[in-house]
């Protein structure tokens, strides 16, 4: 056998066992006549120990070690003279007696240890060096916990776990899809899936009653730290069950990944309607770690002659507390942020409330004190507060003030990761109009129930209907959404048609899916938590790319196969693909 034990399992009870270790060199040391080796594979590191003593042999593979080298090594474990408490093998050390070079190794492009000198290229490049180090394996490691908690979760709860296509029909709605060429069927293609959303429909209609399914899911998007063309769901759906069923039963779910991989309690979540995250956070997917909301003071600042305030749609503010000390510098930086493209604003507008009790703004020629006093209570502002304004369009400025809000916890460092703030974000607007197409589209996708109650209003307002939709958010991160379905034929096609399909066009598209609902379709409704942004939540991360084994970088390229990449001519023939490139002149 190559190994008798892990380098991460030996113990001071071990002692003077004869045992076998194999792994990969972490670094090797020499003093004096002595040399010692720290050996290391998944489980931990191992020191290693070769003296004066050892043969001749012995000593000429030791002169041949270098970093990253496979060996097997046998030896007597004994007790350390200079113990090292920061690893679990600490107390003891291997006295080698035979030592057999199983594969050699170039010098790695980058250090394999926790903090790498390897930038991000370096290391996606040689991603399989990268998974070697500490942290990176930690982080899938404690994704393969979480998935394994998820299907014990739900197993528990007689869900099927179910594959669904990964070939499947090109829709236009939502997102762009990746498209797969059909050689058999030439001209024609397939999709590879967006969400299961059709299929596990169907698995409802087909009395399946509870589905799941840990499933691949892409989309051809730009990208960022939160995003990826591949990227994995928990994808879920019920029958015979209401919003309040979903959110319970998912609510359950992420306490205990908390508890079984965090060890953290997690309190009931709070429900706020999207109305209420919009006009207190800015954001359908509020940070509540803190407070900072958003006052609209629109009404107490009109009318004093300052255009910039006349002339706004909204004028809101948040305050800041403690920051009232801030530099004209500091004030400056951030009227220069917040009129960034990514932010939108024209500029902003601050109020000191000094610690005196005195009031200084930005824009006392056009406002006394007595207004100034206006504004700090109606944003509960103290003595040694800072109060922030931007005005302009109703949505935006909200928009902008979450965003400035966010970057003022960042500086007042109110975000800490090891606190979770988990909320059910509830009552979304199912439509959104979009001016430059003059249509409506599906905040979620065409098959979300509207609330109920609001059903009447698609035929007189359709622009005010509710969802019956929900979001989890936890730190201001989206981890998850679903909806209750439409599972009513006539519903399905007034949604269609408020969504500016055709008859012929809803058909070519959805047509097995209303087909299906004309032999008893229960009423139905599910979720799909992103499972990547779940872990790097979990994990304490910024990007999801580190809890993947193999990511894209942010070019939605595999920098270390190089993918993606041209291909034969002889296959593009194959599946009647002409490609028509222009040579560059």
């Amino acid at each position: 056998m190559y190994r008798t034990h892990t380098c991460g399992e030996l113990r001071i009870e071990d002692q003077a066992k004869e045992i076998t270790l194999a792994g990969w060199v972490q670094r090797k040391r020499e003093l004096g006549g002595m040399t010692f080796v720290d050996l290391r594979d998944r489980f931990g590191i191992t020191q290693l120990v070769f003296d004066e003593n050892s043969s001749a042999e012995l000593k000429e593979n030791i002169k041949k070690l270098g970093r990253e080298f496979v060996i097997q090594v046998t030896g007597i474990v004994r007790e350390r003279s200079s113990k090292n408490k920061n690893i679990a093998t600490g107390d003891i050390e291997i006295e080698v007696t035979k030592l057999t070079i199983l594969s050699p190794s170039a010098v790695p492009p980058f250090t394999i240890e926790d903090e790498s000198d390897g930038g991000d290229d370096i290391r996606m490049k040689y991603r399989y060096l990268d998974l070697r180090r500490n942290p990176v394996r930690e982080n899938l490691i404690l994704r393969s916990k979480m998935a394994h908690e998820i299907r014990s979760y739900l197993n528990e709860r007689e869900f099927i776990e179910t594959e669904t296509p990964v070939l499947m029909k090109s829709t236009p709605e939502g997102a762009r899809d990746f498209v797969v060429p059909s050689r058999l069927n030439p001209g024609e293609f397939y999709a590879l899936p967006q969400s299961p959303q059709i299929f596990k429909q169907l698995l409802m209609v087909a009395g399946f009653d509870r589905y799941y399914q840990i499933v691949k899911c892409f989309r051809d998007e730009d990208l960022r730290a939160d995003r990826q063309p591949e990227f994995t769901q928990i994808d879920c759906e019920m029958s015979f069950v209401d919003q309040e069923d979903v959110l319970n039963l998912f609510e359950g779910l992420t306490k205990s990944l908390f508890k079984t991989t965090k060890n953290i309690e997690v309190g009931d979540f709070l429900r706020m309607p999207y109305s209420e995250a919009m006009s207190k956070y800015g954001s359908d997917k509020p940070d509540i770690r803190f407070e900072m909301l958003i006052n609209d003071i629109s009404q107490i600042v009109k009318g004093k002659d300052f255009k910039v305030f006349d002339d706004a749609e909204f004028i809101g503010a948040i305050c800041a507390k403690g920051c009232a000390e801030y530099t004209r510098k500091q004030l400056d930086a951030l009227t220069n942020w917040v009129k960034r493209p990514q932010i939108g604003a024209k500029g902003m507008v601050y109020l000191k409330c000094n610690a005196d009790g005195s009031l200084k703004s930005s824009v006392d020629k056009f406002y006394g004190e007595e207004d100034l006093k206006l504004w700090a209570k109606a944003c509960g502002a103290e003595a040694g507060d800072l109060i922030l304004v931007l005005s302009g369009d109703h949505d935006k400025t909200l928009k902008a003030l979450g965003e400035l809000r966010l970057e003022m916890a960042n500086q007042l460092n109110l975000r800490d990761k090891n606190t979770f703030a988990p909320l059910w974000v509830v009552d979304f607007p199912l439509l959104e109009w979009d001016d430059e197409t003059q249509r409506y589209y599906a905040m979620h996708h065409p098959f979300t129930a509207p609330k109920p109650e609001d059903i009447p209003l698609l035929d007189t307002d359709p622009g005010k209907v509710r969802a019956n939709a929900y979001d989890l958010v936890i730190n201001g991160v989206e981890i998850g959404g679903g909806s209750v379905r439409i599972f009513n034929s006539d519903l399905q096609a007034k949604m269609f048609d408020l969504l500016g399909f055709t008859k012929e066009s809803a058909e070519a598209q959805f047509g097995f899916l209303m087909s299906a609902f004309k032999y008893g379709a229960p009423p139905h409704a599910g979720i799909a938590f992103g499972f990547d942004r779940l872990v790097s939540l979990f994990c304490g991360l910024d990007s999801i790319r580190d809890t993947i084994a193999f990511p894209k970088n942010n070019s939605g390229r595999d920098v270390m196969n190089d993918a993606p990449s041209p291909i034969a001519d002889a296959q593009l023939d194959e599946l009647n693909i002409k490609l028509d490139v222009k040579e560059n002149e």
